[in-house]
């Protein structure tokens, strides 16, 4: 004899889905945004030069350091509710400013880190964010989502 749907118990079982697929969709946020702080760290150390020289970075490359402030201020938030899932945000931390020798920026690693990113005044861009994203999110990103949803995958990302 057939097992027939009690009152509740598909609703119950899409919720049991639910509330699994929540928490692992959580926990594989960690490791990715982990994934895309430490590249766009390596993209943001294009070489190193002496604060006042010329840079060994080409524009459409990531920057080269000089103080390692802008390095040290890529960071990510923790992993958040956010209307029906999770929010891990990466980015630039705010009040960070570089000293260079006895000389201390009136910029925040946040504002120049903007400026690198997206365009110099003279339309120079050194991204080191965006690529990191996206290297992420079209690689490493597809294998830990396969491991928490195994190899067929609930999610494709691109």
């Amino acid at each position: 004899m057939e097992r027939e749907l009690a009152p509740g118990l598909l609703s119950a079982t899409f919720a049991r889905i639910s509330a699994e697929t929540g928490l692992r969709t959580r926990t594989a946020l960690v490791p990715i945004a982990d994934l895309i702080v430490k590249q766009a760290r390596i993209n943001a150390s294009v070489g190193k030069h002496p604060y006042g020289t010329k840079t060994p970075a080409w524009p459409g490359t990531g920057p080269a350091q000089i103080s390692g402030t802008l390095y040290r201020s890529i960071v990510r938030t923790a992993v958040l509710p956010s209307g029906l899932g999770w929010e891990v945000k990466v980015g630039i931390a705010a009040g960070q400013y570089p000293s260079y020798g006895s000389r201390r920026s009136k910029t925040p690693s946040s504002k120049y880190g903007m400026y690198l990113e997206t365009g110099l005044r003279n339309g120079a861009k050194y991204p080191f964010l965006e690529p990191a994203f996206l290297w992420v999110v079209n690689g490493p990103a597809r294998w830990i989502y396969d491991e928490m949803y195994g190899a067929t995958g609930w999610l494709r990302l691109g």
